[in-house]
Order: structure tokens, then sequence, then C-alpha cells
């Protein structure tokens, strides 16, 4: 089992612009990652299994819902805390962080904010904890980019609703104890509700053969006559706003763990470039390999930049939903292409499971399509700078 060397570059001191709460809550999910995940999680990708020994310790560091008031069972931290510890855990991993952030952002904090009382008290505390894990039921197998046009349907039938339909490549589905939901109504408004497993008619056929995130689980949800009582309604918003305010938090620590991937490539890259020897002098010392490296490192620190400053905006409330975008459209692309530099500096050793590299390549596959894909994020730029829809 090899031994976690990694070493976070911070080549502009973004450090200085921490808090020491800040840095205390970083360097224990960091510590954490080092010792829980790193060595088990090449033989849980190998094997396609997501490691379920990790729940406990994901909870401990308060990657659940780290922004939840205490009183509900979270942390309190603030959004640069959330964005830190989401870095720390997708340098472990992508899916890993998958796991986390549905938790955090698709399932905890629609219930704070969505929720009546009865509900954050009934789900929240539990879910901190990792006691409940749930997942998120927005995408449909004729609707990915397209939410609006959902199929999944409930129907009033007096004393509760009755759900009908199906969602697709669901992160947590096939161990999630609730799934949060979004259906149309009669009247086709697009309404929120909590199903909980064991509710008759509520299957989770798990996704198989998948060559990405084979840490973290995925399913489907399948609604057949599923009787969901009213009080499992979310009450305090509604229409296409509410999911895609889900999907803004989701954004932004997606934004922030791509930087972790990035750094883990070039952490692993610079390492095996000062060891390996060619034609008697480490390849370090190459232009091409140096040109790479000074590539990998700019481009990390200006996503570091760019994703300290939003959650500046976060904290304030002032990010928009654009600049949530931009965010994770270029940090997802500049992992990716680190990732795909950084295989090329260890040749042949870059595909094999003894380094990272080519896991993080595998999962930023995924990263860059979901929670809204590569070109949706440009379109939504587009948008937000002329004006101008370029999609319906």
């Amino acid at each position: 089992m090899s031994q976690d060397l990694f070493q976070a570059p911070d080549y502009y001191h973004l450090d200085d612009l921490l808090s020491e709460e800040h840095l205390l809550v970083r360097d224990a999910a960091r510590e954490w990652v080092k010792r829980a995940v790193s060595p088990i999680i090449e033989e849980a990708a190998q094997h396609a299994k997501f490691p379920t020994s990790i729940i406990s310790g994901l909870a401990e560091i308060g990657a659940f819902g780290p922004y939840i008031p205490e009183e509900y069972g979270g942390a309190g931290l603030d959004q640069i805390s959330y964005g830190l510890i989401m870095q720390e855990i997708e340098r472990g991993d992508s899916g890993v962080r998958s796991t986390a952030s549905v938790q955090s952002s698709l399932v905890m904090y629609p219930i704070w904010k969505y929720g009546d009382e009865a509900q954050k008290q009934k789900y929240l505390p539990k879910l901190a904890s990792g006691e409940l894990l749930g997942c998120f039921g927005l995408t449909e197998p004729n609707h990915g980019s397209n939410p609006g046009g959902m199929e999944t349907k409930i129907k009033d039938m007096g004393d509760h609703y009755v759900l009908n339909g199906a969602k697709m490549w669901i992160s947590n589905a096939p161990f999630a104890d609730i799934a949060v939901v979004w259906a149309k109504n009669e009247a086709g408004r697009i309404k929120g509700l909590i199903v909980e497993r064991g509710m008759e008619g509520f299957t989770t056929p798990e996704t198989h053969n998948k060559w990405s995130l084979r840490a973290s689980a995925t399913g489907e949800l399948i609604f057949d006559n599923v009787k969901i009582p009213k009080e499992n309604i979310l009450p305090n918003k509604d229409g296409l706003g509410a999911p895609l305010g889900c999907l803004d938090s989701a954004r932004y620590g997606i934004a922030w763990g791509a930087i972790g991937a990035a750094m883990d490539c070039y952490d692993t890259a610079l390492r095996y470039s000062k060891e390996r020897i060619q034609f008697d002098k480490p390849i370090a010392g190459t232009q091409l390999q140096q040109k790479k490296l000074a590539e990998m490192i700019t481009e990390i620190t200006k996503a570091q930049l760019l994703t300290w400053r939003l959650g500046v905006l976060k904290n304030e409330g002032r990010a928009t939903t654009a600049q949530i975008s931009m965010a994770k459209r270029n940090n997802v692309d500049m992992a990716l292409k680190i990732a795909r530099e950084a295989r090329q500096v260890l040749g042949a050793m870059g595909i094999t499971g003894e380094y990272s590299i080519m896991r993080h390549m595998m999962n930023l596959e995924s990263v860059v399509t979901y929670e809204g894909t590569h070109d949706i994020h440009l379109l939504i730029t587009g948008f937000d700078i002329t004006g101008i829809p370029a999609f319906k």
C-alpha cells in the first residue's frame, strides 16, 4: 500500500486569505483523506464499490451539511469552509466528494431552505451524522439538460399524493434512506417531496458497468404508484427555481472539489518528474516537462483565486447562478486538462492503479457533465453577458 505523500500547492500564498477556522477545517479534512481514503480508494475503484466504511468519517469532519446550523446537527460553518472540505475530499476521489455534495447540497440544503420545521427536525440531524443518507431525483431518462420537461408526476388523492415516474444517473441512489424528488403536479407546477426507502412502489436499481466514478454508487429511482404523505411535501418553495437553487450550492462545491483533483494530479506528476531518470537526469529538468508543470500550477492558481473570490461572494449572499456556473465550468475543464497532461508526464505508469491520475481523469469525465454540462454552463454565461438566451 503506497503512502500518501501529497503536498498541496499554494503558489500565491492563498492560505494567507483564509481564517484560522478555515485552516483548521481544511487541515482536518486533508489528514482524514490521507488516513481513511487514500489507502482504500484504488481498490474500491477497481472493484466498483462505494466504501461504506468512510461514512462515519465524512460525518466527523463535517462533510455532511457543514453550513447547516448547529441546531439541526450541522457544523454552522461558512461557505469557504464548505468549499475547502469538498476540495480535500475530491483530492481523494470525485466519487467520495459526490456522496458528500449530494448529502449536503442536494438533500440537506432543500430540506433546510424549503422544508418546514418538522421536516428539518426529523431529517437534518440524522443526515448530518450519517445515520441517514440521501439522494436527489431531478434528471430523467428523457430530460437531462432540460429538467423543466420532467415527466415524473404527483397526483393529489385528498389525504396523500401518488407519485409515478423515474429518475436516472442518481448518486447514492442504491443505498439512500431518503430521496428528495422533484415532480410535476396536475397544474404542471414542480414540487419537491421526500420519498423514504420502504415506501411501496419505490425501488432504486443500481447502474453498473461505469468507467467513471467507480467508487460512487449510482442508480435509478423508480416510482410506481408510490403513496406520499402530504407532510413529505417541501412547502416553502416550488417551481423549477427550487431544484436549481440546490444545484447552485452543489455546483459551488464542485468548483472547489475539481481543484482538489487537479492538485493531486499536479503533485503526483511533479514528484514523479523529479524521481524519473532519463538520459542521465530527472525528466523534471527537461523543457517540455517543465512546460507541462508550469502550466498546471498556473491554471490551478487561477482556479484557486476564482473560487476563493466566489466563496467570499457566497458568504456575502452576492454570488449569482452565472458566477457559480463560470467557476464550475472553468475548474472542471482545468482539472480534466491537468489530469491528461499529468498522465503524459508519468508515461505508461500513469495508466496504472499505482497512481491516482487515471482514476481522476475518468472521474472528471463525469464531473464535466453532471450538475450542468460543460456546454450548458457556457450558455449560462453567454445569456448572462448578452441578455439573450440561446436555449428555451
